[in-house]
């Protein structure tokens, strides 16, 4: 690429080598899908994005997405050209399975369980602490 300075301010050095992304995920945590864009504009799908939650004009399987994300680098997205359809790869999200801001549509309303079943058990979930704190999630 032409343009490209390896030595000076803003240089971009790099080691010689490839780099696995997620390479440490177990193959249950890593999944195919088929996305198509049904819709008449194209569509981009961020790396973090929870990939039920992606535009309604992209047809995949939403149901087996669940829990999952892109397989792409940090800060970068796909995009999706109208009519067409892609092969992706997604990983599983990890941590504490919680997307804050981002209101989920699944059946129960929650990434990582319905409302009071948490990691400690005690049920003293506060529901407005998560996704974002409304109380539209069911509704959408």
């Amino acid at each position: 690429m032409a343009g490209i300075r390896t030595s000076g301010p803003g240089a971009v050095r790099v080691r010689p080598g490839t780099i696995e992304l997620n390479a440490d995920r177990t193959p249950d945590e890593r999944l195919e899908l088929v996305i198509l864009n049904t819709g008449d504009r194209p569509v981009q799908i961020g790396s973090h994005l929870h990939l039920p939650d992606a535009n309604p004009a992209l047809d995949f399987d939403r149901a087996a997405a669940h829990g999952f994300r892109l397989d792409v680098p940090s800060g970068t997205s796909r995009r999706f050209e109208p009519g067409a359809s892609a092969v992706v790869q997604a990983v599983a999200l990890r941590g504490a399975r919680r997307v804050p801001g981002i209101q989920l549509k699944s059946d129960d309303g929650w990434l990582d369980g319905p409302p009071g079943d948490d990691d400690a058990g005690d049920g003293a979930d506060d529901d407005a602490g998560r996704a974002g704190g409304s109380e539209e999630n069911a509704d959408g």
